[in-house]
């Protein structure tokens, strides 16, 4: 059975002043890396066949903290990136009112479907790429929800958002 450890990255810099970070490459915080600590620590004694992450910095910094005890090395995927903004990256949350109201979005965001899609893609390869093995793939908020809304077939709205360096396990067979 294929297993996925799906992980958030940790605090980010911009995490933690709420700025819309989308496909920037983020810098851990003293915080997210005590917290990618914590999940390596956690994950020590696991067996972990492969360690993949995002190809933006924030989740392979968190990553290699988490492959680090296992001697392993990260592979990188665009799949896994961020939802791309647009025009509200970097922009300070709390300002961008229309965040509620998907129809008064910038044209330049990135789809729901798009994102989905690509999720769909993450879970194929990693089915492919690593079957019977149990892999730990560190990601981002919105596309690890969007890949656990593919996976469980459940609309977006209806997967429990991930906290920062969070982990959810997923039975892919």
């Amino acid at each position: 059975m294929t297993v996925l450890y799906l992980v958030r990255h940790g605090e980010t810099v911009d995490n933690a002043r709420h700025i819309m970070q989308g496909q920037t490459q983020g810098q851990l915080n003293d915080n997210g890396i005590r917290q990618a600590e914590a999940v390596a620590e956690r994950m020590r004694t696991e067996q972990i066949d492969a360690f993949v992450s995002s190809d933006l910095r924030r989740s392979i910094h968190t990553c290699e903290i988490i492959a680090q005890p296992h001697n392993a090395s990260v592979v990188t995927t665009p799949l896994l990136r961020e939802r791309d903004w647009g025009s509200f990256t970097g922009k300070y949350i709390p300002d961008l009112s229309n965040l509620n109201d998907p129809t008064l979005w910038p044209d330049d965001i990135e789809s729901l479907d798009a994102m989905k899609m690509r999720a769909k893609e993450f879970l194929v390869w990693i089915r492919k790429t690593y079957p019977g093995q149990r892999v730990l793939a560190v990601g981002h908020g919105i596309i690890n929800k969007a890949i656990q809304s593919v996976f469980f077939d459940k609309p977006m709205k209806e997967i429990p958002p991930m906290t920062n360096a969070g982990i959810r396990i997923l039975d892919l067979d």
